[in-house]
């Protein structure tokens, strides 16, 4: 039997209102047509910032995966309106709110669709709001980046040491490459990290590729800090300056090693029920050592559950609302490394 033909995708929806290798400082959006009730010809406006300025790396900048993470946005947005455009070298494109519709929601997920745009790559050019926005920055910007920093934190529901995470790869060349960069962000700690699930995620659909890739988790609650913020601030011009698109040398890392190389570092709720917490974030911990318990609230009196550590390490993330549900990951431990 024939196997079916393969048919080649369809342009993208999504249109740039500005063009994206200009010489200058272009401030603009995607546009991204979205019929709806209220608006027969409406569109999501996606913004977009392209900073060009002679030859050199395209830097591809991206925020906002998460709607209620608000790191990568603020720094982004704090970049693009401070930049000196004689300090750049190539290009750098940044979308500081990659997934506008959930970000304009304070959501993690996009409101139109439900659907988690860091679980959807490489997305749809035909498919639901979110599958496009996916699909564009899969077909059309990231084939233009000789390197991605999609910055993160813990949203409303996490809250993490701040750190700039690279991947364990099977390549493991760009391991060590996106091991230097984690290295040149200059968070407190730097993480080697396997997910719980890569499955469309923007870091598979980057790593790949072949492009070198960094992400971060930086403190979360669904808030920034003073502290945080200049972490994300300094780190982005830090990994800019890394992979040549910004005049300078990084400052000097002192970021803390961190090992998240297996799925038993994380520590998985069988319960329903209140949260108290038995050591602050960062906190050394040691395997078998109760970390946190889980009270009971629909019958009084029952004993708590006890949740303890797994590893000899720190906490380097934990759930952040007071409760928590069977099956949430209520801590991720970190070996510290040397």
């Amino acid at each position: 039997m024939t196997p079916p033909m393969s048919l080649p995708l369809p342009p993208s929806p999504i249109t740039p209102t500005i063009p994206l290798d200009a010489s200058g400082v272009q401030h603009g959006h995607l546009h991204l047509p979205h019929s709806r009730d209220d608006s027969a010809y409406g569109a999501i406006m996606i913004p977009i910032t392209v900073i060009v300025n002679g030859d050199g790396p395209t830097v591809l900048l991206t925020g906002g995966n998460h709607g209620d993470e608000y790191h990568g946005p603020l720094a982004l947005t704090k970049l693009v309106n401070a930049i000196d455009l004689d300090e750049v070298t190539g290009r750098i494109i940044v979308v500081p709110y990659m997934n506008y519709p959930a970000f304009v929601a304070a959501a993690r997920n996009s409101p139109i669709d439900g659907a988690n745009l860091n679980r959807v790559f490489p997305g749809s050019p035909t498919g639901t709001v979110t599958q496009k926005i996916a699909d564009f920055m899969t077909r059309e910007l990231l084939p233009l980046a000789d390197a991605v920093l999609d910055i993160h934190d813990g949203g409303k529901t996490l809250e993490f040491l701040p750190m700039a995470a690279s991947h364990v790869l099977d390549d493991k060349d760009a391991e060590a490459r996106n091991w230097k960069a984690a290295l040149a962000f200059g968070a407190p700690y730097a993480t080697k990290l396997v997910e719980l699930d890569m499955l469309g995620m923007w870091d598979a659909v980057v790593e790949d590729s072949g492009t070198p890739f960094l992400s971060t988790e930086i403190a979360g609650g669904g808030t920034t800090r003073p502290s945080s913020v200049r972490v994300t601030v300094d780190g982005v011009r830090n990994v800019l300056q890394h992979w040549g698109a910004l005049a300078g040398q990084p400052a000097p890392s002192s970021s803390a090693p961190l090992d998240i190389a297996d799925h038993g570092a994380y520590l998985i709720s069988e319960d329903d029920g209140l949260l108290d917490w038995l050591v602050e974030l960062g906190d050394a911990v040691a395997a078998g050592q109760p970390v946190a318990r889980i009270y009971n609230t629909v019958k009084l009196g029952a004993p708590p559950i006890e949740v303890a550590a797994t590893i000899d390490g720190v906490l380097a993330m934990r759930h952040f609302p007071g409760v928590v549900k069977m099956g949430d990951a209520i801590a991720m431990q970190a070996r510290l490394v040397g």
